[in-house]
């Protein structure tokens, strides 16, 4: 049981929680323009630098929860592919169809990871198995759970809750927020929230 559950951290799926049989198999896929598409499994994506980021991930629903988040650095797995395109832009989609876009630039930040694990476990469905993205300087809405393709691509394009009227770029604004860690509501700057 990860620490998330063991929190009671809330869940929120646009599209369902999947079920093991939908995601268990799962591969990302990942599109580059005018390039053949990467395939990537949990066990090759086990093959690079393994990191572990203690950071917080902020609902605009009003809360957070701070973990060591492990897996693989956004910004690793980018320059792993080695190719030379023309693209600003990242825009990502889940096993069921839920879709976001991040501007490349935000997603080379440095606590941007590719996660799977947290505190040592392994993510639960509800919590982005079999892997989800991690942006701890954006809303909640923006790290993407069970992405299955990324896709790098110029220009804009609004993903599901963008599309519905939330903010383009998913900066985290000042305000209250609740932190599941300690139970208690703690007023947040603004930006990456920080606190222990």
């Amino acid at each position: 049981m990860t620490i998330l559950k063991r929190l009671n951290t809330p869940v929120f799926y646009a599209e369902g929680v999947p079920t093991l049989d939908q995601v268990k198999d799962m591969k990302l896929t990942i599109n580059f323009p005018e390039h053949e598409e990467i395939l990537l499994d949990i066990l090759r994506l086990r093959e690079y630098e393994f990191s572990t980021i203690d950071a917080r991930l902020t609902s605009v629903s009003g809360w957070s929860v701070r973990a060591n988040w492990q897996g693989v650095i956004f910004k690793s797995l980018f320059d792993s592919f080695d190719i030379n395109f023309d693209v600003d832009h990242v825009f990502m989609e889940s096993y069921g169809g839920y879709t976001t876009c991040v501007s490349l630039k935000k997603m080379l930040y440095e606590k941007v990871l590719l996660c799977f694990m947290v505190d040592g476990d392994e993510l639960e469905l509800e919590y982005g198995y079999p892997f989800r993205l991690i942006i701890p300087h954006l809303w909640g809405y923006k790290s993407i759970k069970a992405v299955k393709k990324i896709s790098f691509i110029k220009g804009y394009k609004k993903g599901f809750w963008e599309q519905r009227g939330y903010s383009d770029h998913g900066e985290i604004e000042p305000g209250i927020t609740y932190d599941v860690n300690s139970k208690k509501k703690v007023e947040i700057p603004g930006g990456e929230v920080l606190f222990k």
